[in-house]
């Protein structure tokens, strides 16, 4: 049961190298995070690569985890990390992983390059992302009609946080080439590039806003943690994290992907009845950075963009394509089924077993 609708598609950057992407798996690999509920080697094996296991906009995978949903469903799921969606989309075309944890977009991306890939349970219809300007520079940009030769930072080149700057900037009467993003990742790196001057400002999660507004090294411009905030900055829900698949081990592999639905559903709902702090006392030790109160407060300011069960939002892939349509010409010029970029069939399902 597919529910669908026709869009136009986005362009991203071009995948990286193989041979790179091999490296940064296994450097992945090697910091793949401590589960909790580890399976017991029987269950359906399936790797998942996730687009920064400590963004809490991605909360949803290690939680799913930790609170042993995976195993209750059969699964040995091994959760891998890297800094930006687009390495995350990278390593699930190539074959290294089944699934991603990433934004919504890069299944439009991926089709206009000629892989068909689909959400197949989508966390969020709020992006949970923030523009955040160094104090320095607060006085110069009030708005992103101030984005005009400035240095802004984005998670990677090709990433949601990339496209969404460009849009914005678009939006607001600023030219694509006339500022520059800079690929500065999330946490320390962010944080280190703001106070440096490196940027002047950037978009960026909790719980890299929680501590930039802690350590005062710079300002919210603007917060799409929530769909208002969404509606506000996009005109529309913007659906963002998710979990997607390439459709081809999709329909191959139907069981597997409804048990991973089933787990998602599962606690998409328990976070919806539980409190941030419930919600970090949940997660890894590390994840808080030594601040587990700090870490309780970045939860909680992004809680409002998680759905309750899974399903794409309406109207929500109408916004995408707005977006995205805005500032990449070889969007405007694609004819792109959006009947291909989602499914609700696994979260329907999921529902009715829960029920």
């Amino acid at each position: 049961m597919r529910k669908t609708a026709r869009y136009a598609s986005l362009a991203a950057a071009g995948l990286l190298a193989l041979s790179s992407l091999t490296a940064c798996a296994n450097d992945a690999a090697s910091t793949s995070a401590d589960s909790g509920s580890k399976g017991d080697g029987k269950g359906t094996k399936v790797k998942i690569m996730v687009g920064g296991l400590d963004k809490v906009i991605y909360l949803p995978a290690m939680l799913t985890q930790r609170l042993g949903y995976f195993d209750g469903e059969g699964l040995d799921v091994e959760l891998l990390s890297e800094p930006a969606g687009v390495q995350a989309e990278t390593a699930l075309v190539s074959g290294q992983v089944q699934g991603a944890v990433g934004f919504y977009d890069h299944t439009l991306d991926l089709q206009v390059k000629g892989k068909d890939v689909e959400s197949v349970v989508q966390f969020s219809h709020a992006p949970g992302e923030v523009e955040i300007v160094s104090d320095k520079a607060a006085g110069d940009i009030t708005s992103p009609k101030d984005f005009k030769g400035k240095k802004l930072g984005v998670t990677g080149l090709g990433s949601s946080t990339d496209f969404l700057t460009k849009y914005l900037a678009v939006k607001n009467g600023v030219k694509v080439s006339e500022f520059t993003p800079v690929a500065v990742g999330a946490g320390p790196t962010f944080i280190s590039a703001l106070q440096q001057g490196s940027i002047d400002g950037g978009m960026t999660t909790d719980p890299t806003v929680a501590t930039i507004l802690d350590k005062k090294a710079g300002k919210i411009l603007l917060d799409m943690r929530t769909p208002q905030g969404s509606d506000e900055a996009l005109g529309g829900p913007y659906p963002s994290s998710s979990l997607y698949m390439q459709t081809d081990w999709v329909n191959g592999h139907k069981d597997t992907v409804q048990k991973l639905a089933n787990a998602f559903v599962k606690t998409l709902k328990w976070m919806s009845t539980h409190s941030a702090t419930e919600i970090a006392d949940k997660m890894p030790a590390d994840y808080s950075q030594g601040n587990k109160l700090l870490y309780a407060v970045a939860i909680k300011n992004t809680l409002p963009m998680f759905t309750k069960d899974g399903v794409m939002p309406k109207d929500g892939p109408e916004t995408v394509e707005k977006v995205l349509k805005a500032f990449n010409p070889n969007i405007q010029n694609a004819d792109v089924d959006l009947d291909k970029t989602y499914t609700t069939e696994f979260v329907d399902k999921a529902a009715q077993n829960a029920g």
